[in-house]
């Protein structure tokens, strides 16, 4: 950018420090110094080690594996930023901690999601900035201000050169369709949604795909990739059938756990790609996984926070 003074400071927790630089890169700003060790009984130790007295601080850290570490970690920075006398702190959490515990669906059980907004707020960050959260009423667990990036531009930027005249998107459930339908309307594309029934915590059956499907090739869009078995599935009932050849899969965050890799490398699979909102797993451009980055993005919503202009000029 150029044209930003230094009260804008950036530090990165470990859990994705090549996003931040890229983010300092797009900002032309240098990425802060930390220092982060380990005590002898595991405790960590976190230390900022720049002046940031009065400056506006932002620290990136997303939901990446070990997830309760790097949420310990980013609550101890912002503490330490907090007494170091910043003038406000923002958290950036490309992925959200927790972010698929955000309801109350079985007895005696903690809205997770919730908890983290209520545990960064006591470690003193000021706002959060994330990105395509699994249930947009996330927002409303901060007591703070909080902005929600979505990541459908960048995605649909990336299939925008292909000739799509036989495409059709599909929604793997109904609760993902209006996520998917955002997709569809920017490609200009109809749309389909499948009948996912979970039958337990880690399978799903597919009963059968409203819509019309039959013979075309199929964009499935959701807000993340985890170990990809809902995906499989889905791949599968459309090739067996509906007759679908070509499946390619996108996703916002890309987890890609367990045996995702491997399943996304499995006909009727071409293509899946996903964001650099988490670090991309080894092999995963084997399994034909591409990644698009969402530096500029935040970088965008970095600058409008700190200078004041409106972030919400983004989601166009």
């Amino acid at each position: 950018m150029g044209c930003l003074n230094d009260e804008l400071q950036l530090f990165s927790g470990s859990s994705h420090p090549a996003l931040a630089q890229h983010i300092c890169d797009w900002l032309d700003i240098p990425l802060g110094r930390t220092r982060k060790d380990r005590f002898a009984n595991d405790n960590l130790f976190v230390q900022i080690e720049e002046n940031v007295r009065e400056k506006d601080v932002f620290v990136l850290q997303t939901a990446a594996p070990p997830v309760n570490e790097h949420l310990i970690e980013l609550c101890m920075m912002c503490d330490a930023l907090k007494h170091a006398s910043a003038r406000r702190i923002t958290a950036v959490i490309p992925y959200y901690f927790y972010v698929r515990s955000d309801k109350k669906d079985m007895p005696r059980i903690s809205i997770t999601a919730r908890l983290v907004a209520d545990l960064l707020n006591t470690a003193g960050a000021d706002r959060v900035l994330t990105m395509t959260l699994h249930s947009e009423q996330i927002q409303g667990f901060f007591q703070t201000p909080a902005d929600h990036l979505s990541a459908v531009p960048l995605i649909c930027d990336y299939f925008s050169g292909w000739d799509l005249s036989d495409f059709v998107v599909v929604a793997p459930d109904a609760g993902s369709a209006r996520r998917a339908g955002a997709y569809a309307t920017r490609l200009g594309l109809p749309m389909a949604i499948g009948d996912k029934r979970r039958i337990s915590d880690t399978e799903v059956e597919i009963q059968s795909v409203v819509g019309d499907v039959i013979g075309k090739k199929v964009l499935i869009f959701d807000d993340e990739i985890a170990t990809g078995g809902s995906m499989l599935k889905l791949a599968r009932y459309l090739a067996e059938e509906c007759g679908v050849a070509e499946v390619y899969a996108g996703a916002a965050h890309g987890l890609l756990v367990g045996p995702a890799l491997e399943r996304l490398a499995q006909p009727p699979f071409q293509g899946t790609v996903v964001t650099d909102s988490l670090p991309l797993p080894a092999g995963a451009e084997a399994a034909n996984v591409h990644q698009v980055s969402v530096a500029e993005l935040f970088g965008k919503a970095i600058y409008a926070i700190h200078t004041g202009e409106s972030v919400s000029r983004l989601f166009r």
